[in-house]
């Protein structure tokens, strides 16, 4: 340590100055800062009233509280920084906008989106069986003079006009995981363009429902309305699972790159299943209309040849199933990639005894709705095969938090990993 004489002090009185001073940044070093037996830095407010003395004409109260020790002066002491003021926290409508939500809410949000996507197939269903599909006749009006529906209609108007209000819980669940994916920080582009294709989805199902209607629930474009909303489940079901991965890196295969063809084989087989299904409920009795309405119109198949097509196709996603888990095995995959065949295994299992029932029991309405949620879980549990083939490995912590680190505390260097 050196002693430098303050200019102007009568008192003669010295300012510590730190010996050690890096040349090439021109501030003082961790040694700089710590004290030598009697010796100390001088505070703000101390130097404040050295400065009054010397004639400088500010007082103590001009000086701030606290210092952060600053660029070396030319006599070799150390120049006092005043200390950056915290901002204070925003209040009102000001702190709902700089909101940001944790993991845990994004991830809530997404699995709220996938709920409510596969809760509207189960209601849809029931309009349907319910035969309350014109309950409405009209769209977006339930009639055409009025905006909900009439006395006159009956529970088959109040059955159908709810399923419409449901459009809007769906819109909720869908929009409150937009903006949980928005104001996610660091920003993830898959979520945000994953949970955008919901929101148009939710339109998209909208306008289709109105053409249904105004078609008077012709079967194509009943079919059509079922498969966006199964198409639907799929976009959530990836939203939701992306949304518990802490990156956005590539993804790498966790199984021979065969087996991931064979996945995607799968789901296509399951996709077909699906369609084959809409065309069994599109040339079978329920119509989703009741006697008297013009909305009787079916599919030019006989119930029986639709089902033989349903089953066959049955017959070939088991098939594709069973020889996943058989080439998984004998390659080592991993239990955990097993565990999500062996489930779909059973699920598909579990579907198959519901459709048998109901077929030879000649289609009760509750088991046909039993059947179309299994039809959901039977698609989420393919997509959960599929996405189990791959993984994205954990990154560091994100650059931009790391340099703020940096620039607050430049003597600490930043952990050298850690997960996001």
């Amino acid at each position: 340590m050196t002693q430098a004489q303050t200019a102007g002090d009568p008192a003669g009185t010295t300012r510590t100055a730190p010996a050690d001073v890096d040349a090439g940044t021109g501030t003082a070093t961790a040694d700089s800062v710590a004290t030598a037996g009697d010796d100390t830095i001088r505070t703000a407010s101390a130097d404040a009233a050295t400065d009054t003395g010397s004639g400088s004409g500010k007082t103590a109260a001009d000086a701030p509280s606290s210092t952060i020790p600053g660029p070396a002066t030319g006599d070799g002491a150390v120049g006092v920084a005043p200390a950056t003021t915290a901002r204070p926290a925003p209040s009102g409508p000001l702190r709902l906008l700089a909101w940001r939500p944790t993991p845990t809410i994004v991830q809530w949000a997404c699995f709220a989106a996938l709920v409510a996507n596969i809760g509207i197939i189960v209601t849809g269903g029931a309009v349907r069986l319910t035969d309350s599909g014109l309950g409405c006749p009209t769209w977006p009006t339930c009639t055409d003079g009025s905006l909900v529906p009439t006395r006159q209609l009956g529970a088959y108007g109040a059955v159908e006009f709810t399923n419409r209000m449901l459009t809007f819980a769906v819109s909720v669940a869908v929009g409150a995981a937009i903006v949980a994916c928005m104001r996610w920080h660091p920003r993830r582009s898959s979520l945000i363009k994953l949970s955008w294709s919901l929101f148009f989805g939710v339109v998209a199902q909208a306008v289709i429902g109105g053409i249904s209607v105004r078609t008077h629930l012709a079967p194509i474009w009943v079919a059509v309305h079922m498969l966006v909303s199964m198409g639907m489940v799929a976009v959530a079901y990836v939203l939701w699972t992306r949304s518990r991965e802490s990156n956005d890196a590539p993804a790498v295969l966790t199984v021979q790159p065969f087996l991931r063809q064979l996945g995607y084989l799968l789901t296509a087989g399951v996709a077909a299943l699906l369609a084959a299904g809409t065309v069994v409920t599109g040339s079978g009795p329920h119509s989703g209309a009741k006697a008297g309405d013009p909305g009787n119109k079916r599919f030019p198949l006989t119930p029986a040849n639709a089902t033989q097509l349903h089953a066959d196709l049955v017959f070939l996603v088991v098939g594709l199933t069973i020889a996943l888990w058989f080439a998984l095995k004998a390659t080592g995959a991993a239990p955990r990639i097993l565990t999500t065949v062996r489930d779909l295994f059973l699920v598909l299992m579990a579907q198959g005894v519901i459709g048998y029932v109901q077929y030879f029991t000649h289609l009760p309405v509750l088991l046909v709705g039993i059947h179309m949620f299994g039809a959901a879980i039977v698609w989420v549990a393919t997509w959960r095969v599929l996405l189990a083939m791959r993984e994205r490995p954990a990154q560091a912590v994100d650059a931009v938090e790391s340099v703020a680190a940096q620039s607050v505390q430049p003597a600490r260097s930043a952990p050298e990993s850690a997960v996001v």
